[in-house]
């Protein structure tokens, strides 16, 4: 019987602080595994390629193309980083460490953060786009969003900072036995969290694109009616809007999306634990991770620049000279 116990431990040399290691029927686990390394791999490549076409192709280099560069970047870490080790943390024991469970809490803390920023920055822009069209290229320009993006980024990086710094400087404090990697937060932080990182961002993003879909409406009537003055002496700011009706679309389809993965993954933390079972918080944990490979579907689906891309890059295309030069749009 000891010998039993000792072979189901994480750490049988530990015997007396030593987790037990997940128990689960190795062919369900297999498929899990493998599926959810699927997802990762194709996650990976599908980021990859959106980062490579807007990087190389400089017709591309829109203010737009930048935030979802930042969003693709967060997507790219999502499944390089992030979905490996989250199916490692939940089938296995954890041998690799305190430190390097802390640092994967940090990093994870600052993807999700800075994701949601860029979920937020890309509706400022299509609010700007769409309610102030004729300023938007003076109030919108590449230095601000490349500004903004960094600022995202480095918010993220300082409030994790904050929010984990007792995990950071004591590695594996809120572990209870050797072989897991856990994180508690006190409910003051958890609040907070949720309020910054949750209910901050989700009415903001809402907010915004009420209010453009509103004026997308409007503007969609005016369009099709053509009857007054006004609209006959502006007919070129209508052709020109149309454009950015069809982005604001896209990309509302891409906050949408963003939202039915986001918001359970926070619903989860504030039902608690008792509230769900196991395979119900893993399946929405792994649901928001999902969001990261979505992303690029949406791009293809909607944007022709991305698939065009997609062929010149696979085909080899983008290596010959003068390629960043091309058409894409």
């Amino acid at each position: 019987m000891e010998v039993e116990d000792r072979a189901q431990l994480c750490f049988p040399q530990f015997p007396n602080t030593s987790c037990r290691k997940p128990l689960s029927p190795w062919p369900e686990t297999l498929l899990i595994n493998i599926m959810l390394y699927s997802i990762s791999l194709i996650t990976v490549t599908l980021n990859l390629l959106i980062i490579i076409s807007i990087s190389h192709f400089r017709q591309l280099h829109t203010t737009t193309n930048i935030l979802l560069l930042s969003l693709a970047v967060s997507d790219f870490l999502v499944g390089l980083v992030i979905m490996p080790v989250e199916v490692l943390r939940k089938t296995l024991c954890w041998f690799l460490g305190d430190f390097v469970c802390a640092t994967y809490s940090f990093i994870e803390g600052i993807i999700t953060a800075s994701s949601i920023g860029d979920m937020v920055l890309i509706s400022v822009d299509r609010y700007v786009a769409i309610c102030d069209p004729l300023h938007y290229t003076t109030k919108v320009t590449g230095r601000r969003v490349k500004f903004c993006v960094c600022l995202c980024w480095l918010c993220s990086v300082s409030y994790n900072f904050l929010y984990l710094k007792n995990l950071l400087t004591q590695p594996g404090r809120y572990n209870s036995c050797y072989g897991e990697c856990v994180l508690v937060i006190d409910n003051i932080s958890a609040t907070i969290d949720l309020v910054l990182i949750f209910f901050l961002p989700v009415t903001i993003i809402v907010a915004l694109y009420l209010r453009v879909f509103a004026v997308a409406v409007s503007q969609a009537r005016a369009m099709r009616s053509h009857i007054t003055a006004v609209t006959l002496q502006l007919s070129v700011t209508p052709k020109a809007k149309k454009s950015e009706l069809k982005a604001a679309r896209t990309l509302g389809v891409l906050v949408v999306v963003f939202l039915i993965c986001f918001c359970p993954y926070y619903g989860f933390f504030i039902a608690g634990d008792n509230l769900l079972s196991a395979l119900s918080a893993s399946f929405v944990i792994y649901l928001f991770y999902c969001n990261s490979c979505l992303n690029p579907v949406i791009y293809a689906l909607f944007y022709p620049w991305f698939r065009k891309a997609v062929k010149l890059i696979v085909t080899l295309q983008i290596l010959q000279p003068g390629s960043s030069e091309t058409n894409m749009l």
